[in-house]
């Protein structure tokens, strides 16, 4: 695996700086180097930092005093001096940061009191149209962290998708999409509890299309901690799911046969906050094809389960890649080209950057598997694929299925 190269300051800049803008200088190089690498943040002891100023101090024949009166060539010398330098400090920093430093877990550390709550994720594939496209097999949302403008657009051989996001908002980001699956969940539930009271001969209320809950609950579905910037976040990302819609476009024989639109959700609104203006309880408003899909379906949900763990995958890479998984491989195995998962990840990178990136996650695997699935490259005929593997029953080690069947 090939390391992001650093970009160091000259010595002499850095022997100019004091013990403590030193050690901060170090303690952002390490950081940088780890956001670069695909490696776990780590806070330099005073050893790490020590021998790391030692480097930048060590004489090599480059310090050779040369006097640039003498002649061109001596200038040249030094310039190529000064290179050398550089080099064999930046082949030393190297590779004391890679002995610091530890690849990248796939999955976060998990939340003080965290409670693993069931949850489903709908396929979305008959809702409300039969021949519609299973969203599981594309990225309805960016995969970035942060919340962009644009739209994603998925030509597939059956239909059009459009993803577009609110012209202030941006699209839903993955990490956005928690809150869908929170609400789906919900709704899940409450059609099993319809249905077993309907079986039982009495005369259950069918689900309602709103859904309130408490900012702390869907925090803690989402498995993510409940301080205060969770909750700022959490307002933002119900603005971004509002203002993204999905328009789809059924292909026939080459024609255009049917189009649908659709909002991630119906809507919300802040129902009560806190002392501290922090979100309390919100009302979602679950959209139509959302709601007819799962209340009106047969007896078996249009639904597919997730790995709790899914919550814990710290890239939005690596979330496409799970739920691509849990589609396409089920229980089985799956293999996608490098051109295929760019077109359906709706990803903005270059091709290039997008299948190293997808590299440094496979090789991260090895070391910390993905929930559920083994991950490997393999070379095929034109280019490189993915080969997803579901493990078996006894190289599993969290709850799979919470549904019966698939």
């Amino acid at each position: 695996m090939t390391t992001s190269k650093l970009k160091l300051m000259p010595r002499e800049q850095f022997g100019a700086l004091s013990l403590h803008e030193k050690n901060a200088y170090l303690q952002q190089i390490a950081d940088d180097f780890s956001e670069q690498n695909q490696r776990e943040r780590v806070v330099l002891d005073k050893e790490a930092l020590s021998r790391l100023r030692r480097y930048y101090s060590r004489r090599v024949w480059a310090d050779l005093k040369l006097d640039d009166a003498i002649g061109p060539l001596n200038r040249h010398l030094r310039s190529l001096g000064e290179l050398v330098r550089l080099s064999s400090i930046e082949a030393d920093v190297t590779g004391a940061l890679l002995s610091e430093t530890t690849p990248k877990r796939v999955l976060r550390t998990p939340p003080q009191d965290d409670a693993q709550l069931m949850f489903f994720v709908p396929t979305v594939y008959d809702a409300p149209l039969k021949d519609d496209v299973n969203l599981m097999d594309v990225a309805p949302f960016s995969l970035s962290k942060r919340a962009n403008k644009g739209i994603i657009k998925y030509e597939l051989k059956d239909s059009l998708i459009t993803i577009e996001g609110g012209a202030e908002s941006g699209l839903a980001t993955v990490f956005d999409y928690d809150i869908f699956l929170n609400m789906v969940s919900y709704l899940a539930e409450e059609v099993q509890q319809y249905r077993r009271d309907e079986a039982k001969g009495l005369r259950p209320t069918v689900p309602p299309k709103v859904y309130r809950p408490s900012a702390s609950h869907i925090l803690k579905f989402c498995r993510r901690s409940d301080g205060g910037k969770s909750y700022e976040d959490l307002e933002a990302a119900l603005d971004r799911l509002a203002a993204t819609t999905i328009k789809v476009v059924n292909l026939s024989g080459g024609k255009r046969r049917q189009v649908d639109s659709r909002p991630l959700i119906g809507g919300y609104s802040v129902v009560s906050r806190t002392g501290a203006n922090k979100i309390e309880l919100v009302e979602i408003t679950i959209p139509d094809w959302v709601y007819t899909s799962v209340v009106r379906s047969d007896k078996k949900l249009p639904l597919l389960t997730l790995n709790q763990d899914y919550f814990l995958i710290s890239s939005g890479l690596g979330r496409f890649i799970y739920r691509l998984a849990r589609k396409a491989a089920g229980k089985d195995e799956a293999r996608y080209g490098m051109r295929e998962l760019h077109k359906r990840s709706g990803s903005s990178q270059e091709l290039r950057k997008f299948a190293y990136d997808l590299r440094e996650f496979v090789t991260r695997t090895q070391a910390f598997p993905m929930p559920d699935y083994d991950l490997s490259l393999e070379e095929g005929k034109e280019e490189q694929m993915l080969y997803m593997r579901r493990r078996t029953d006894d190289e599993l080690t969290a709850p799979v299925d919470l549904l019966a069947g698939e």
